[in-house]
């Protein structure tokens, strides 16, 4: 699926920096790794490289998604940080609006997940050929008014497109997702209502638990 990138131009948010690590609070709209394209070159790591003069990727968020997100400094770092997240010990929390009121007060979507080939980046169902997927979700508003409810997100997985896909399967939609929503949710919003809020991990030098929360513009 082919788009028109117009990455935003603010300044880079930083949240936490030492000499080891930062974590930024990425725009919506912004790649977090360089595209192969040409046009598609500038990224929030290539900013970061830019302004602190290198940035190796821990993990990464969908363009479209924003929020909280680490990156090292140097290769221990990096070492260290990727694999807290292959344990699984790093905890991340997201925000989002979907579309209708969601009935349930909590819950959680155990789906596995293979990209859709013939359709890709999307991502799809797959009971067979899927890698497992697991979301946990809880109720934190409705809005009568509109028929907006808004989600707290724990991504036990880390699979592409998890949390947009999981939503879906619901039956709520994420407001603003161009890949999965019907155009009557699309155009509920301006950019898709999906925020990395929340991240903690142990810092691989000191071992000390951070964590931080990213401010959400919705």
């Amino acid at each position: 699926m082919s788009f028109v990138y117009t990455p935003p131009a603010d300044p880079l948010e930083v949240l936490y920096r030492d000499e080891n690590l930062i974590v930024l609070n990425k725009p919506t709209g912004l790649l977090s790794v360089p595209g192969r394209a040409e046009d598609h070159k500038d990224s929030l790591q290539s900013r970061v490289e830019a302004a602190y003069g290198g940035a190796l990727v821990v993990h990464r968020l969908d363009m479209d998604t924003s929020g909280a997100i680490v990156m090292a400094f140097d290769k221990e770092t990096h070492r260290h940080l990727s694999k807290q997240f292959e344990i699984k010990t790093v905890t991340k929390e997201y925000v989002c609006l979907v579309d209708g009121l969601v009935a349930d007060e909590e819950g959680q979507v155990d789906l596995p997940l293979r990209c859709d080939w013939p359709n890709r980046p999307l991502q799809m169902v797959d009971p067979e050929l899927g890698k497992k997927a697991l979301t946990r979700w809880r109720v934190l508003t409705r809005r009568e008014a509109d028929a907006v409810t808004r989600l707290a997100l724990t991504p036990v997985t880390g699979r592409s497109h998890q949390l947009r896909v999981h939503c879906l399967s619901l039956g709520h939609p994420i407001l603003g997702d161009r890949f999965y929503a019907p155009q009557s949710v699309i155009s509920k919003s301006a950019r898709l209502c999906l925020h990395a809020e929340t991240l903690s991990f142990d810092h691989p030098m000191t071992g000390k638990r951070l964590s931080f929360m990213a401010p959400c513009e919705f």
